[in-house]
């Protein structure tokens, strides 16, 4: 299992008492971020926070919240969240109640990645709070479709898929290639299956998943594909755990030669002066 965040940050705490998120607990994370984006208009929606926070859990390094929530959310942490501070949190409170909610979502996920799961239907797999838009505009009366007919819908599980490349790109450095040439595959092909989330879904609408007796508005190669980018998840969380943290390379300063000048600047060689020791 890769560590969670140590217990300090208050954006993750133990994974062991995970409790879902129910409809009203995200309808407030929504609200929160609809008030946010009055003061950044790039503030993300929810679902590009659900993709962001699963690369977060599957980093090869934990990352503090205070490093990535500027990343994600365009807070201005040096004003610490103050009323009217452009790209930050309303108040104190603000801030508090939406570090609560992304906290026990965390741990949730935290979990659901953790199980030992053979099956996406198990109960204790990872599920990401993912919108069918299209299949949501398509259920919509026709007045109000037409309304929003030139507006560009996203792919089921596109914006998801985005918010965890976009914390990929985010740290490189954390998703270097391996050295170990099997892990280094690995890593590559699970990344392209999320990186394939990303495109859009040009398939034969087959399925909905917005309602049951919705219109079609996804492909089922649409649908297959988000399982594998799950399954993929799954094998990016357990990949950096069997690796470990990236260790930096101490690298020693070259010993000049026994006739050459010393390091200390003295002007004597080095053989009679820090080479005589």
């Amino acid at each position: 299992m890769n560590p969670t965040p140590p217990s300090s940050d208050p954006a993750a705490p133990d994974a062991s008492a995970a409790e879902p998120l129910d409809a009203a607990a995200f309808d407030e994370l929504d609200a929160i971020l609809d008030e946010l984006r009055t003061r950044n208009d790039e503030t993300p929606q929810w679902e590009f926070c659900e993709g962001f926070m699963a690369a977060l859990l599957c980093c090869r390094r934990p990352i503090a919240a205070s490093e990535y929530l500027p990343v994600l959310l365009g807070t201005d942490e040096a004003r610490g969240g103050d009323a009217g501070a452009d790209g930050s949190f309303a108040d104190a409170a603000q801030q508090q109640r939406f570090m609560q909610l992304w906290s026990q979502r965390w741990r949730e996920v935290a979990q659901a990645l953790s199980a030992d799961v053979e099956s996406l239907d198990d109960d204790r797999a990872y599920q990401p709070e993912v919108m069918d838009v299209r299949g949501a505009v398509a259920s919509l009366p026709q007045a109000e479709q037409a309304a929003m007919a030139e507006q560009e819908l996203p792919s089921f599980g596109q914006i998801w898929a985005l918010g965890f490349m976009f914390a990929v790109e985010s740290w490189p450095e954390e998703w270097v290639a391996p050295r170990d040439r099997q892990a280094a595959q690995r890593l590559d092909e699970d990344l392209q299956a999320l990186v394939a989330m990303t495109e859009d879904d040009s398939g034969p609408p087959a399925l909905c998943m917005f309602s049951e007796d919705g219109p079609a508005s996804v492909s089922e190669a649409r649908v297959d594909a988000f399982g594998e980018a799950l399954w993929s998840v799954y094998d990016l969380y357990d990949l950096w755990q069997g690796i470990g943290p990236r260790v930096e390379t101490v690298r020693k300063a070259a010993t000049p030669g026994r006739n050459d000048p010393c390091w200390c600047g003295s002007g004597k060689k080095y053989k009679k002066c820090h080479g005589a020791s």
